[in-house]
């Protein structure tokens, strides 16, 4: 990619000011698959290139002033094993926090995402990512916000009961009664609903139904690059009127049209010779790599997330966009955002697009900040008007 050095004092500058509020990081997944939870094993505080895109240093080089980081299970975790494993996921994040006190801090609030900026540490709050770690239970959501869970990911890559996921087959028809019920007990706690990964028909039924600002953690433009993983643009249109955030990604196969079709190929061809796609035996690993060879792998850049925030921007609006990386939850990242010491690189990047300082301000701390809070506000509205849900899925969607 062309890097822009020239620009790079300044894009520092301004995230010494206004820091990145990152929508998605899939850190505490990556410490259990990786070190059984065995921090020591896994010690942030040092350098771990090579082994994980996050560490401490490497935050901090990236001007990262908030990090939401994801309590994501797998969806073949189902019934209490999912929220059990996502309350083991809630407890890696606090252990984090327990252990480098003058680096992270706990954040449950707008006004402790700002206290931490005040103190010069990044606050740190959890998403849960799929809406199968509640197992159909709006008191195991309610605990989950107890617990410090300010997100909640409708669904992760599987349908749910109440749900359509974007990369599965048509359920439900984006949400049933249910689904809605689980949006409106969202907003009663004050859980933004986050819709990244969801179908276009979730996303379109969940905006019809929420009080309260959504997100999407970790999604970019689908006119831009034609993935379900994306956003169509008439639900970013939608944003301004909900008061909503999208917060681009930058896992290349969601961001860069050659490699969504470089990815279907290489997926095609493991089939082909037997594999499943995502088989990751020695055996199924040489088949993958003899096809890298022979057909290289597209690469992203920071021009080319820079491509979906301009879009994003235009479609959406300045106050309605934000960022959500995704590392340590994908194998591959872009040229130049290569962990999360990269974001410099992509504001240097719009820097040099024209994007004004007060419109990075917006995209990188502020845009995150007021939705949380506005959040806030529809919840203590909506617990001054109703006591909390006891539906059941059964009693819901028969």
């Amino acid at each position: 990619m062309t890097m822009l050095p020239e620009r790079l004092p300044e894009a520092r500058s301004l995230l010494a000011e206004f820091p990145v509020v990152d929508g998605h990081n899939d850190l505490p997944w990556a410490l259990r698959e990786k070190a059984g939870y065995d921090i020591d094993r896994l010690d942030i505080a040092t350098d771990q290139t090579g082994r994980l895109h996050t560490d401490i240093g490497r935050l901090r080089a990236g001007g990262v002033g908030a990090q939401f980081w994801s309590v994501y299970v797998r969806t073949d975790m189902a019934g209490d094993t999912a929220v059990s494993a996502t309350l083991e996921q809630i407890d890696c994040v606090r252990q984090l926090l327990a252990r480098y006190p003058g680096d992270l801090r706990a954040a449950l609030t707008a006004a402790d995402m700002e206290a931490a900026r005040a103190e010069g540490r990044i606050a740190s709050l959890m998403g849960a990512e799929g809406g199968h770690s509640i197992n159909n239970s709006l008191a195991t959501l309610r605990a989950l916000h107890t617990l410090g869970v300010r997100y909640m990911t409708l669904t992760h890559n599987d349908n749910i009961a109440w749900a359509d996921s974007a990369t599965d087959e048509p359920g439900v028809g984006g949400l049933s009664p249910f689904g809605h019920e689980v949006v409106r007990e969202m907003n009663r706690v004050g859980m933004l609903v986050d819709l990244s990964h969801v179908a276009a028909t979730t996303m379109r039924a969940a905006l019809d139904t929420s009080v309260a600002p959504v997100i999407f953690s970790h999604s970019s433009a689908r006119a831009v690059c034609d993935h379900p993983r994306n956003i169509p643009d008439d639900v970013l249109e939608r944003l301004p009127a909900n008061g909503g955030v999208a917060m681009a990604t930058f896992v290349p196969k969601f961001v860069l049209q050659a490699a969504v079709d470089w990815t279907l190929a290489a997926d095609e061809n493991m089939r082909a010779h037997g594999f499943h796609h995502l088989d990751t035996t020695p055996e199924a690993m040489k088949v993958h790599a003899a096809f890298e060879e022979s057909t290289p792998r597209p690469i992203a850049t920071a021009a080319t997330v820079a491509d979906h925030l301009d879009h994003m921007r235009e479609v959406a609006g300045i106050d309605h966009i934000g960022i959500g990386g995704d590392y340590d939850g994908t194998a591959f990242t872009p040229s130049g955002l290569d962990d999360v010491a990269g974001y410099p690189n992509l504001v240097a990047e719009l820097l040099d697009r024209g994007w004004s300082r007060p419109d990075l301000a917006k995209l990188t701390w502020q845009n995150a900040v007021r939705v949380l809070g506005a959040a806030e506000d529809v919840a203590r509205d909506e617990q001054a008007r109703r006591g909390p849900s006891i539906a059941t899925l059964e009693q819901l969607d028969g």
